[in-house]
């Protein structure tokens, strides 16, 4: 018992020895394989800026509308009748005045042609009456009884002619025919469509705009629009506005017109328009990002001679999509935060990234 107790005792101071030996070695591969210290970066805030250049200004709304033909009518008959003859084709292009539409009028004209009779047999009476009076043979009231009976039959005459002009239905203005709605042998009345005219040059573009920017609205202000059928943009000058904001929606409608003589848009198409309020030709722009608002106005921050930001307080114009205009407080040449407004303070070091 004695011989192993000593064993066990001879094993533990040899362990105790090596660990004692190796312990300063492992200290100090451990020390050797720390990270270096933290060394503390002087670069500045990374910011994009904007450099300050007057330039032309289009405040422009994107807005929708539709196209409108400059004239449209449902041709309808001013009288009821029996049609006798149609003279066009549909599709056809018409002048103003072209006749389209023939009603039976053999009642008329025969009517017409017994008041011809009528009226010659009077005028003979009236000269005859005349040259009596003229000679006191017959009193003043036997002439004019005769010569009201003459001018009865001319007037007559003038309406059975009216009303047999209303049985040739005509175009009433230039423009092309739709598709034809009655035929030869119907017996049509007032309420019937024969066909539909519509004049598509120029066209009309109707679109609406916020009550907010009603009173930036001119007539002869341009107007850009485009469909799905034509993307190109063309051109067009409002010219009527209606006197009253819509209670409804809020908004303001307008109406502009432009040429169409290749046909490209037809009425009812849906378009995409560009409507310029108002243009400015020597305007300091900054991006909206850039504008922070303040209970005292806005502010925005710029980069200064030794690379550190400052604060300038601004006036602000005209605001677009994507930018706003600044009247005073800034000068051109000027380097505006565009980017890390929200870090940036006043004095902060800054490291340009990029210049627009």
């Amino acid at each position: 018992m004695k011989k192993q107790t000593k064993s066990i005792l001879i094993v533990g101071i040899i362990l105790i020895v090596a660990a004692a030996f190796l312990y300063p070695r492992w200290d100090k591969r451990k020390s050797n394989s720390a990270p270096p210290p933290t060394v503390q970066s002087n670069a500045g805030l990374p910011v994009d800026v904007v450099e300050m250049k007057r330039g032309n200004l289009k405040n422009e709304l994107q807005v929708t509308g539709t196209i409108l033909p400059n004239e449209v009518v449902d041709l309808r008959p001013e009288v009821s009748g029996l049609v006798r003859k149609i003279s066009f084709s549909e599709g056809q292009y018409v002048s103003k005045g072209t006749p389209l539409l023939y009603l039976n009028d053999d009642e008329l004209q025969a009517q017409y042609q017994k008041l011809e009779y009528t009226q010659k047999l009077f005028e003979s009476q009236e000269n005859r009456q005349k040259q009596l009076l003229a000679r006191e043979a017959i009193s003043q009231e036997e002439y004019d009884i005769v010569l009201n009976q003459y001018n009865t039959t001319l007037s007559d005459l003038k309406l059975v002619e009216a009303q047999i002009q209303k049985t040739v239905v005509r175009a009433p203005f230039n423009g092309i025919l739709g598709l034809r709605m009655v035929s030869e042998g119907s017996v049509i009345g007032t309420g019937d469509v024969i066909v539909t005219v519509v004049n598509m040059d120029p066209i009309k573009i109707e679109f609406s705009i916020p009550e907010r920017y009603a009173n930036l609205v001119k007539l002869g202000s341009p107007v850009y629009f485009s469909s799905e059928s034509s993307p190109e943009e063309v051109e067009g000058t409002v010219y009527a506005y209606e006197p009253q904001i819509d209670a409804a929606t809020r908004t303001l409608k307008l109406r502009a017109q432009s040429s169409n003589k290749e046909g490209k848009f037809l009425p009812g198409m849906f378009v995409k328009i560009r409507f310029v309020l108002d243009e400015i030709n020597d305007a300091l722009m900054v991006p909206s990002e850039s504008v922070i608002p303040e209970l005292q106005g806005y502010k925005v921050f710029v980069v200064d001679a030794e690379q550190k930001a400052q604060e300038r307080k601004v006036e602000i114009g005209t605001r677009t999509e994507s930018e706003v205009q600044i009247l005073s407080g800034l000068e051109e040449g000027d380097l505006v935060l565009a980017t890390g407004v929200l870090q940036a303070r006043t004095g902060t070091a800054l490291e340009v990234t990029k210049i627009n």
